[in-house]
């Protein structure tokens, strides 16, 4: 079948000398994965590979076969220009570890329509502004409506927040965050990407994205802890 599409690059890994296999994040199909035959060996193969940095927005038309096996693009154009994603340092690696944290966490060949839709606008934020220090958080925690284990808020006065249900509750335990941390869990749950990105400070950042990974550990199976983490918590130390 014939699609055309946008779709978000989710991951891109070399495959032996001259090939790709493309991960992305369709608009019309959900995850799907390329094949991207002699992407290193053309007279334009620079050009061919920078449509693929992480989560690049193309316009495609691909042949999806729909047997589980890779599909192939037919036309590849941008359908976003960003302009700083992947020429800011901060920037670029704040999408390299998000493209990461998405491989990890899209894991059905389903179309989320709703979900592209705010990747798309949320990209299209981070492109444009220049205070962007709460925007992998916001973006995170935001994803988990979207993925079905957006943290309960109906009792979000008490004052504990337990990981695995999804609730706040009155008592500690084991996979319950500590009255601090459930404050700043709160503080991040009441966050815009518009708002004061200085509401955190260095160490309250690093404390809320340990508990955001283990939030989707608790709630994804198979989920890995992106290798990506370090080079993060060092651009922002």
């Amino acid at each position: 079948m014939q699609v055309k599409t946008k779709a978000i690059v989710i991951s891109s890994l070399k495959f032996q000398e001259k090939s790709l296999i493309v991960k992305c994040f369709t608009l019309s199909s959900g995850l799907k994965s390329y094949f991207v035959r002699d992407a290193f060996s053309s007279r334009k193969a620079s050009q061919k590979i920078a449509y693929f940095q992480p989560l690049s927005i193309l316009e495609i038309e691909a042949v999806h076969k729909n047997k589980g096996t890779l599909e192939n693009f037919k036309e590849i154009k941008t359908s976003i220009p960003f302009k700083t994603i992947h020429t800011d340092i901060v920037k670029s690696t704040m999408v390299m570890f998000l493209s990461e944290m998405l491989h990890y966490s899209i894991q059905e060949e389903e179309k989320n329509e709703p979900l592209f839709v705010f990747l798309e606008t949320a990209l299209t934020w981070l492109d444009h502004h220049d205070e962007i220090s709460n925007f992998h958080l916001i973006l995170l925690l935001e994803i988990t409506k979207y993925l079905g284990f957006y943290p309960d808020v109906s009792e979000i006065n008490l004052p504990y927040f337990e990981m695995n249900d999804g609730v706040f509750t009155l008592f500690s335990g084991g996979s319950v965050l500590t009255e601090h941390e459930t404050a700043l869990f709160k503080k991040l749950i009441d966050l815009k990407f518009d708002n004061d990105q200085k509401i955190f400070h260095v160490l309250e950042r690093q404390i809320l994205l340990k508990i955001l990974i283990d939030y989707y550990s608790f709630h994804l199976d198979g989920f890995k802890r992106p290798k990506s983490l370090d080079i993060l918590k060092e651009v922002f130390s």
